[in-house]
């Protein structure tokens, strides 16, 4: 049976930390600014860690 391929677009999109959390980019940051926040778009800058329910999913993705 062959290796099992990592998800490349999942791959561009996360980064795994060395101590094993997964980091990802916010959502709703691309257009439409606006009318948002200063505050809002603040936050959005900065990364967030992927939820606990969805880590062994993405980390099954990322199987290298």
């Amino acid at each position: 049976m062959p290796k099992m391929k990592s998800k490349r677009a999942l791959m561009k999109r996360i980064k795994v930390t060395g101590d094993g959390n997964v980091v990802r980019h916010h959502a709703y940051t691309s257009h439409l600014a606006p009318h948002k926040t200063h505050k809002q778009k603040r936050h959005l800058r900065k990364v967030a860690l992927v939820s606990k329910s969805d880590i062994k999913r993405v980390k099954y993705l990322i199987v290298k």
